[in-house]
């Protein structure tokens, strides 16, 4: 099964992890990045359309999944 992850580099903190993250905890749709780790390394928000195709692709398939955090 060809997934959206696979066309795009899945590492922690990279804008596809961000989108799949921001969906899975309720976060609202902000494409950003980290550099490195996630909130340990500077933040970016002024993506390359690249970069926003990926971190949407990221969000779009956990939601297509329907996976969330269960804060209950």
């Amino acid at each position: 099964m060809t997934t959206e992850a696979t066309k795009y580099d899945t590492r922690h903190g990279g804008p596809y992890d961000r989108g799949a993250a921001d969906y899975y905890y309720w976060r609202a749709y902000r494409p950003h990045y980290f550099e490195a780790d996630t909130y340990t390394s500077p933040e970016v928000t002024d993506l390359t359309p690249a970069e926003i195709e990926a971190y949407k692709a990221g969000y779009e398939e956990a939601e297509a999944m329907g996976d969330r955090k269960d804060w209950g």
